[in-house]
């Protein structure tokens, strides 16, 4: 069985400078919308905040003091900065990578695809999903997301969580 390497902060996958170009591409246009509200959180955060932040593959995270998990906004990513868990947050990198691309997918669709469902089920099934032992990745855009995550980031997950 390979060793998984849970210190790794970012995939170093290489890809050819042409699909560079249409991935930026079409994340600046069909996935305007997103990026666009991702973007200013971003700047803030990091210029006015001056939170910690990161490359990660073609996303940008940010560290945030916030008890919440991830959420990812095109190419931006915002991630809980201290978490007792390493293994979530390496986790957590990968997840939220998958969400980057689902937005490159669906452009503005992402919101209603993506974005609202998994804050519905995130926000509001907390209680439901810990009584019936429920993952948070049961929910198909969560699962889609740890998949694409994989993939896209040539890196796996570490199972250590719901």
């Amino acid at each position: 069985m390979e060793k998984i390497d849970i210190t790794k902060t970012a995939p170093t996958v290489k890809r050819s400078k042409i699909f560079d170009v249409f991935f930026y591409l079409i994340q600046w246009t069909w996935c305007l919308p997103v990026n666009i509200v991702g973007g200013i959180a971003y700047l803030i955060c990091t210029k006015l905040l001056k939170r910690p932040h990161q490359k990660f593959g073609y996303a940008n995270i940010v560290y945030l003091p916030w008890k919440q998990g991830g959420l990812s906004m095109g190419l931006f990513i915002f991630m809980r900065d201290k978490h007792e868990n390493e293994k979530w947050t390496y986790n957590t990198r990968i997840h939220e990578y998958g969400h980057t691309w689902q937005c490159l997918l669906l452009g503005p669709l992402y919101y209603i695809v993506v974005a609202l469902p998994s804050a519905v089920w995130c926000n509001c099934f907390a209680k439901y999903r810990e009584k019936n032992n429920v993952s948070y990745y049961k929910l198909y855009c969560e699962s889609w997301a740890n998949s694409w995550g994989e993939k896209f980031s040539k890196m796996k997950r570490v199972q250590n969580e719901k």
